[in-house]
């Protein structure tokens, strides 16, 4: 018990060290300053390792969570209450996936979806460390940034740049063997501050920040007239943040083989960045460098996630004064290798072996991500991958004409005779119904027709109406229609259907009695 303690502790001090360079740079990065990611980092790690989950996680600010807050900071600019309300429901929305089992369906997002999101979100980190990294006031926005640039490159200050390439060479190479004692980032925030100062550059640093308790912030004070942006807004945290944990705690999984609880981490995660809300800190998700380093220097219950949160506190309480004089410059060239590491690198590597439609999917959801809105970009993504499911079960659903049917003890060569089969084999729903009506015209000449739906896994509404529409179309040609179905299949129809078609429909459950019924119809005709 003692050394399970132990080294939760050391494991918490060494995640707090991997995470205060990069609490300072998120939060600057968001435009709600550095204080506002260190208390975010205090009261996110800290409740949802009393209440998550996932016993090894820390948590934190992250970048995509940090992408999406600056967002919302610029689209309610002044307005404080605005802001702390997305995070605050953001928080809650979390805790209501968490009660009603949401967790479980999110590793149901299509991976090209998640990768080009993801890339997206790197993308966007290093545009807007631009100008921070050139010693410019930036923009917030990727295509004000980019516009600017020429602009930006006049105004550049010297000394900011050699600070930010010398930071940006620690942070990618720096030996493996150096940064599992000491991470990058914390040499590179000690080093090049104490750099900057000796030689008094003039450039732009952190600045104060508090030492007392955070001033409490009253969320709802809001116009309701912006009701409808602070939700979307908060909707689009929840879901990243969500996205975001989970897939942190399969890799926390993997490495102490355990299995997390989902909902009870998004439980956790809702209570912290809610509270994140009334302290004015930033919200934030599982994240996966810290989780990892946490786990890898011993850490194997929820109080070492607490005590990365304890150690964060006492930092700022004892060292903020050295912590304000950062600068900026140094966090910019920290946040670049961060999004340079967000970048989903596997799935270009793999892109020539893809289906073109995950690769459709994935530019699509990147450039919208990018260029055009957050929100937008996710539910683009889903919305192309579940049609290129659909398409892609449909083509494996199998509509054929049978020529004989041996499998009968009356042995019938169909092609001799006026009866046609049609056997449905697969999914048969909504993307291949349309099928079946291409096929059926092609066997308008016959006098019998029997569509055998035995083999089908699963038969939706628009199917079943498909199937009432050519029952109508086959009738107008005075063909007679028989259907063949499992038991379950026709309570199905006959419960459905409100126009009498089905009931007034010969149904069987197996080809022998159809086949039957049609001779001896065709034996009473000839006598």
């Amino acid at each position: 018990m003692f050394k399970n303690i132990k080294n939760d502790i050391l494991g918490g001090v060494t995640a707090a060290v991997v995470a205060l360079p990069l609490a300072l740079a998120f939060g600057v990065a968001s435009g709600a300053g550095a204080e506002a990611g260190i208390y975010g980092a205090i009261i996110l790690g800290f409740f949802a390792a009393l209440f998550g989950g996932t016993p090894t996680q820390i948590s934190g600010p992250t970048g995509p969570m940090t992408v999406i807050t600056a967002a919302a900071i610029v689209a309610f600019k002044d307005d404080l209450a605005s802001v702390m309300t997305v995070i605050f429901l953001a928080g809650i929305i979390q805790i209501s996936f968490g009660i009603f089992g949401i967790g479980k369906w999110i590793k149901f997002i299509p991976y090209p979806v998640i990768s080009g999101f993801m890339t997206g979100i790197g993308i966007i980190i290093i545009i807007l460390q631009i100008n921070p990294f050139l010693g410019v006031d930036g923009y917030g926005s990727v295509i004000h940034t980019l516009i600017e640039i020429p602009n930006t490159f006049q105004l550049a200050n010297n000394d900011s740049l050699i600070i930010a390439y010398i930071t940006l060479i620690i942070m990618f190479l720096t030996p493996k063997v150096i940064t599992k004692i000491i991470p990058s980032a914390l040499i590179a925030l000690i080093v090049m501050t104490s750099f900057s100062i000796y030689y008094g550059y003039d450039i732009k640093v952190i600045g104060e920040i508090p030492t007392s308790l955070p001033n409490f912030v009253l969320p709802f004070n809001f116009d309701i007239l912006k009701l409808k942006d602070i939700f979307m807004y908060a909707l689009t945290l929840a879901l990243l943040g969500t996205i975001d944990t989970l897939l942190t705690s399969l890799v926390a999984d993997s490495m102490t083989k355990t299995k997390h609880r989902p909902n009870k981490e998004l439980i956790g995660q809702g209570i912290g960045n809610s509270l994140c809300a009334f302290v004015g800190g930033i919200p934030g998700a599982g994240a996966t460098m810290r989780t990892v380093i946490n786990i890898k220097s011993g850490g194997v219950t929820r109080i070492s996630g607490m005590t990365h949160s304890i150690m964060l506190l006492i930092t700022v309480v004892f060292f903020a004064k050295y912590a304000s004089q950062v600068p900026l410059a140094v966090l910019s060239g920290i946040l670049i290798k961060v999004g340079v590491d967000i970048i989903d690198y596997r799935f270009f590597r793999i892109m020539k072996v893809l289906h073109k439609n995950d690769i459709l999917i994935m530019i699509t959801v990147l450039l919208l991500t990018v260029f055009v809105d957050l929100i937008m970009a996710v539910g683009a993504g889903i919305t192309f991958a579940a049609i290129s499911a659909v398409y892609k079960i449909s083509k494996e659903t199998r509509i054929q004409t049978i020529k004989s049917f041996k499998d009968s003890p009356f042995d019938i060569d169909i092609d001799n005779t006026d009866i046609r089969i049609l056997r449905i084999d697969g999914a048969f729903f909504f993307g291949s119904a349309m099928i079946l009506e291409r096929r059926i015209k092609k066997v308008l000449k016959a006098k019998y027709i029997i569509i055998d739906c035995r083999d089908i896994a699963f038969l939706d509404i628009s199917a079943i109406i498909t199937i009432e529409e050519i029952i109508n179309l086959l009738k107008d040609y005075n063909i007679d229609v028989s259907l063949v179905v499992k038991e379950r299949d026709r309570r199905r129809l006959v419960k459905i259907e409100d126009s009498e078609i089905f009931k007034n429909t010969l149904i069987y459950k197996n080809m022998d009695l159809a086949i039957n019924k049609i001779q001896k119809e065709n034996l009473q005709i000839h006598e």
